[in-house]
Order: C-alpha cells, then sequence, then structure tokens
C-alpha cells in the first residue's frame, strides 16, 4: 500500500488548503507557492486533479467545481479567473469588446471568446465554452482601466457610433449612480474624438444642458 502523506507533506497542504476553499474557486500553482517547490505542488494539484477535488481549466489554471442539480457541473465566471490570473502579480485588466458592452447592460449578448486588455503577459485560459483571452497591450490602452471610463470607451468603441443611441444613454445615466458618472469627465481626454460628446451626455448631471 502506499505511504500515507505526512501532515507537513506538500500535497497534505496543498489538499488542506484546498478543501478549505469555497466551491468555485480558482487556483493557480503560485496560491501555492509558500508550501514546498513548484514540482512538488504540480503533482499534488495532478492527484487532486485525479481525485475529482479540483478540475483543470488550462495549463496553470484549476477550479474547484460547483455542481446544480438542474446545470450539472458549472464553469467558474470570467471574473473569478481573471481575478485569479491577475491576483498574484497585480496586473490591470480592461474588458473589452462585447464583454464590456454586456457589462454595463448596453448588450444581452454573451460573448464565447472574452478579451481583456492587460499591462501584463498575454495567455489564454479555456474554461469550458468560454475562452478568456488577456491581451497585453499600451500604457495608453490601460491608462482608464478599473474605472468606469475605460468600461464606457471600450464598450462604445465595440458598438460603434452609428450604434450608440439616445436609450443606451439613458440606460446608463439611470443604472449608474451620478457620482459614478461624473468621474468619466476627467477621463474624457483618453476617448476618441467621436466619443467625446456621448461620454459627456452619460456624464453630465440633472438640470445640465446636453
Amino acid at each position: 500500500m502506499p505511504r500515507a502523506a505526512s501532515e507537513n507533506s506538500v500535497d497534505t497542504k496543498v489538499s488542506r488548503y484546498v478543501k478549505r476553499c469555497a466551491l468555485g474557486t480558482v487556483f493557480l500553482p503560485d496560491t501555492f507557492a509558500a508550501f514546498g517547490s513548484r514540482g512538488a505542488v504540480d503533482k499534488a494539484l495532478q492527484r487532486l486533479v485525479a481525485e475529482g477535488v479540483l478540475r483543470r481549466l488550462s495549463r496553470g489554471v484549476y477550479d474547484k467545481p460547483r455542481h446544480d442539480d438542474l446545470l450539472g457541473t458549472l464553469w467558474p465566471s470570467v471574473e473569478t479567473i481573471v481575478k485569479a490570473i491577475a491576483g498574484k502579480d497585480k496586473l490591470r485588466t480592461q474588458p473589452t469588446g462585447v464583454y464590456a458592452a454586456n457589462m454595463l447592460g448596453l448588450s444581452e449578448q454573451v460573448p464565447a471568446k472574452v478579451v481583456l486588455l492587460t499591462d501584463g503577459m498575454s495567455r489564454t485560459v479555456q474554461a469550458g465554452p468560454m475562452q478568456i483571452r488577456l491581451q497585453r497591450t499600451t500604457p495608453r490602452q490601460m491608462a482608464a482601466a478599473g474605472r468606469l471610463s475605460g468600461l464606457l470607451i471600450q464598450a462604445f468603441k465595440s458598438m460603434g457610433v452609428k450604434h450608440i443611441t439616445p436609450a443606451h444613454i439613458e440606460r446608463l445615466r439611470k443604472s449608474i449612480p451620478a457620482v459614478e458618472r461624473a468621474k468619466v469627465m476627467k477621463d474624457l481626454a483618453l476617448a476618441p474624438a467621436w466619443m467625446r460628446p456621448l461620454l459627456r451626455q452619460v456624464a453630465e448631471q440633472e438640470g445640465e444642458n446636453p
């Protein structure tokens, strides 16, 4: 019979840590860097995958699967995966395209491929039918990352000026607190010239002229 792992082994430490975490948690090998060498951690993760405790999503990315009685095994959210990848190196990310528009309620389309700009290394993670691409970009493109203005700029870029309607502007004004919308004015210079009047309409306060 195989010898049981000791209480201080990397296997035991990794297993104990994973079992304490909530279902749906996403892990990278670096999550367990304090427990031992990369090789030992990789072997521990492989064993947990073989036992069905973890699921390998992509190279170096694992999750503790959640299960639903009706839907079966669920995939982790984009936000959960990106947070895990970005967390170690404090990377900044900026949603783009249809995903950015969806986050703002401007599109009901759920993209099969999500692209986020980053100031870190480019990489792709496959989570079931969803492909998440972190794409390295220029400092200017990341200047408004993590702010409402960055999300608006990327969403409007994906939609195009001809497809941004007064109804879209009104929806944003109703769904986003005025104090947050007002902050957009500080980042107008980061937006293309055609987009600036639209961002002003989103940001303007009650009683102001368009």
